[in-house]
């Protein structure tokens, strides 16, 4: 199965869907429905996704998934919600603090397993996908070119995010590694948010 490839017309469409959502859940109460609503046929398409929430400039939440089982905006649809009430690392996103969310969508290529990591990885391009017995580690491509590292600091990051103590565990032959892409967009500075965060 080859990526989902978007137009901005049709990343904007996704983006607004995205926070159509979070104002539904967070002042009504319920998230809208899809029933009887028209989207661009590349929305519709299969395809995982992950749903970043920004808040002055910081993470406030992320979570995604991999399985490519249902159309795309079904997939942003619940990865949003996810993103803002579900991230163990954050308390769940307030209504008052919707409007200075900033809302980043991943949509996700299928994994593919890399034999030569240091070889293949290109920071920017490539996300990682490692498993090793029931350890699992996710870092969207964006990660490292955020924080400025290089391959292998990028492989040792995913390893501590996987919970293994040893961040070489990339190396070692029952640890299974996966590389992908992701075309990554966002919505622009939220207003109020600009110049930073309170005090």
């Amino acid at each position: 199965m080859s990526a989902v490839m978007l137009t901005e017309p049709e990343q904007q469409v996704l983006l607004a869907w995205a926070r159509e959502v979070l104002e539904g859940l967070l002042h009504e109460g319920e998230q809208p429905s899809l029933e009887g609503r028209l989207f661009p046929p590349a929305l519709v398409q299969s395809a995982g996704a992950f749903v970043t929430l920004h808040l002055f400039g910081e993470l406030r939440g992320c979570i995604g998934t991999f399985s490519a089982d249902r159309p795309l905006v079904e997939i942003v649809r619940e990865m949003a919600v996810a993103a803002a009430t579900q991230d163990p690392r954050f308390r769940p996103v307030p209504r008052g603090e919707l409007p200075l969310i900033q809302l980043e969508i991943s949509v996700l290529s299928p994994r593919w397993v890399s034999r030569d990591p240091l070889a293949e990885l290109e920071i920017g391009v490539h996300g990682i996908y490692l498993t090793r017995g029931w350890h699992r580690g996710v870092l969207l491509p964006q990660v490292a070119s955020e924080q400025g590292w290089d391959a292998e600091t990028f492989l040792a990051h995913t390893c501590r995010k996987a919970g293994l103590d040893d961040e070489q565990a990339w190396r070692l032959p029952d640890t299974r590694l996966e590389l992908f892409t992701a075309q990554v967009f966002g919505e622009p500075p939220r207003p109020e948010s600009a110049g930073g965060g309170p005090a």
